[in-house]
């Protein structure tokens, strides 16, 4: 069983130990901190709130703001505004299914109070299971236990933690995606394929993942070239490749026919409480009862890029401009990991990636031994993956979201800076040679666990290399800076 893995323990423990300092520090930072007034999303209560609402709002209010607000909003009330279509249904109908868990409780509770209760106790276990899913894939991949481990504890101090905390969907999209990738290298390619899907109708970069399903079909043609019949598996290949993309784009391609149903059909919309048609006048927000919007008449009528585009301005180039200097300065650390990472890996591996990851030497039958970590060949279509994603973001997205949007999508923003520590950090040697300490009382006689190498790192600060100063500083400042501005609407990434 899982839990008996010490390193595992160990992440899971630390995880734990970091999801409750920062539910307790949002709390704290929203209730000393006025609330900067945002141009945000704010829609009318409609239900009177009690004494412990307002307690349950003072304790995990922080946790509602900015996008927050749109998931919360579809859980309660559905897709009512076109906007709202720009956020996908997966984690509003987890936060359903939590609130109904939460249904005895109606009488003392709100609504509200209890999908607010429903984001911090579901993103908590999403985060756990999301480290610890991490930590499988990298011991899978890496072949390089310390590696997989350290990585596993960074991401509890992600740079992006205040939106696997907050009311967003990082934290069930990044569990999802690291699931996947595990079951796929375990072979479960089905299984792998399935929760890839589930992930695309959580976020819409989800479509990305089906380049791990294509690349894995590739890898199974090309070895069997030589001992099967090529035109059945070429056949077969493309029957699988298809089956690939029909299967992730098809949460996608239902959540935009529904759209359509709402907005472009006549009699399918819902009745809308007064305050909230009220709001739509009020701030121009475009709902179900009235003219086809435009998209309607469209060849192919997606309203997803059109509302990226009318609602987000979000397109090619369209965010760089000279007052988004600051948001592309957020970015930036985020995006040097992602390039430093693909020159590293690039330069060690040139013929790999001229082969996109099929073949490791010119010569088939040199026999090498593979590299370990973050090194390894396998890391190949990860590292693609991280980088498509990092050029579509840098390009066509608003780029100070590129640190959620990768530290929630990608395992090499966590791979590269563990193994960063591995190589250049000479106090995680002196951590090897003590690497155990007891449990706690209470514990089986002999079972040990792992000393958390980055917890020994910090409290040897002064010591540390300036690698390691840089990597753990950009993670805990922006772990920091995140809870203290995102929980009272103050611009983040």
């Amino acid at each position: 069983m899982w839990p008996q893995d010490p390193s595992r323990k160990e992440v899971l423990r630390f995880a734990v130990s970091c999801r409750i300092l920062t539910l307790m520090l949002q709390a704290l930072f929203n209730a000393i901190i006025p609330d900067h007034h945002a141009e945000a999303f704010s829609p009318p209560r409609l239900a009177p709130s009690g004494f412990v609402d307002q307690l349950v709002d003072g304790l995990l209010g922080g946790l509602s703001r900015w996008d927050a607000e749109h998931f919360l909003f579809i859980a309660e009330h559905g897709y009512l505004y076109e906007h709202n279509f720009a956020f996908f249904p997966g984690f509003p109908l987890a936060l359903m299914v939590g609130t109904e868990l939460l249904r005895p409780l109606r009488g003392l509770l709100s609504l509200r109070s209890c999908l607010l209760i429903s984001v911090a106790s579901l993103n908590f276990l999403f985060f756990m299971l999301a480290a610890v899913a991490l930590h499988d894939l990298g011991c899978l991949v890496l072949h390089c236990p310390h590696q997989a481990f350290y990585a596993a504890l960074l991401f509890c101090l992600s740079p992006a933690s205040v939106f696997l905390a907050a009311g967003y969907s990082e934290a069930l999209f990044a569990l999802l995606t690291f699931s996947a990738m595990g079951q796929l290298e375990r072979g479960r390619v089905w299984t792998s394929g399935l929760l890839f899907a589930i992930a695309t109708g959580v976020r819409s970069n989800g479509l990305v993942s089906v380049g791990f399903l294509m690349h894995s079909q590739c890898q199974g043609f090309f070895s069997s070239l030589t001992m099967l019949n090529p035109l059945r598996q070429l056949f077969k290949l493309m029957a699988s490749l298809f089956l690939s993309v029909f299967t992730l784009g098809l949460p996608f391609a239902l959540f935009q026919y529904y759209a359509y149903t709402q907005f472009c059909l006549p009699g399918s919309a819902r009745p809308i409480p007064e305050p909230l048609v009220q709001l739509a006048v009020d701030k121009g927000y475009r709902i179900a009862e009235g003219n086809e919007p435009p998209w309607c008449f469209w060849d192919v009528p997606l309203i997803y890029s059109y509302i990226q585009d009318v609602y987000w301005n979000v397109g090619f180039l369209k965010y760089y401009e000279l007052r988004q200097v600051p948001n592309f300065l957020l970015a930036a650390p985020v995006a040097i990991l992602v390039v430093w990472a693909t020159w590293t890996y690039v330069t060690t591996h040139p013929w790999l990636c001229l082969t996109l990851g099929l073949q490791r030497s010119k010569n088939n039958k040199t026999l090498e031994k593979p590299d370990l970590g973050f090194l390894s060949p396998k890391v190949f279509v990860y590292l693609v993956h991280a980088a498509v994603l990092l050029l579509f973001g840098g390009l066509c997205m608003h780029v100070q979201v590129l640190t959620r949007f990768l530290g929630s999508s990608t395992p090499i923003v966590y791979w590269f800076p563990a193994h960063l520590l591995q190589d250049q950090e000479p106090l995680l040697r002196s951590l090897k040679t003590v690497p155990w300490k007891p449990l706690a009382e209470d514990s089986p006689p002999g079972q040990k666990v792992p000393r958390n190498p980055i917890m020994g790192l910090l409290y040897r600060w002064k010591t540390c290399s300036p690698v390691t100063r840089y990597i753990l500083g950009y993670f805990l400042t922006y772990w920091l800076l995140g809870l203290l501005l995102h929980c009272n609407f103050l611009p983040w990434t």
